[in-house]
């Protein structure tokens, strides 16, 4: 049942994640969690503040869009940030819909 729960979830996450300007990703194989790669967004300024790397990224998505990711660095990517979809689906689209709003934001 939860196998089934997974790949719905995994689809929810791809397609909105298509939707949003700049990220690429591959489909996960067997993982709740998914690796877009963020690097367009990097140079970029929202206010002040400018995105380096992932990790500013993640800690302006954290502080703008109140999303945990996590930095590709901790798992040898580098470009990339990872988004968990061990959730339920109401509070994923939720998320994604932050993460949406925080990264258009960014100028």
């Amino acid at each position: 049942e939860m196998v089934k729960e997974f790949k719905v979830r995994k689809q929810l996450v791809m397609k909105f994640l298509k939707g949003i300007p700049g990220l690429r990703y591959t489909e996960p194989d067997g993982a709740f969690y998914i690796f877009p790669e963020v690097k367009s967004y990097f140079g970029k300024k929202a206010g002040e503040e400018v995105i380096h790397n992932a990790s500013d990224l993640c800690m302006y998505l954290l502080n703008t869009a109140h999303v945990s990711t996590v930095s590709g660095d901790a798992f040898g990517e580098p470009s990339c940030i990872r988004i968990s979809f061990a959730n339920n689906q109401k509070n994923i689209e939720e998320g994604l819909k932050r993460i949406k709003k925080g990264l258009e934001l960014l100028g």
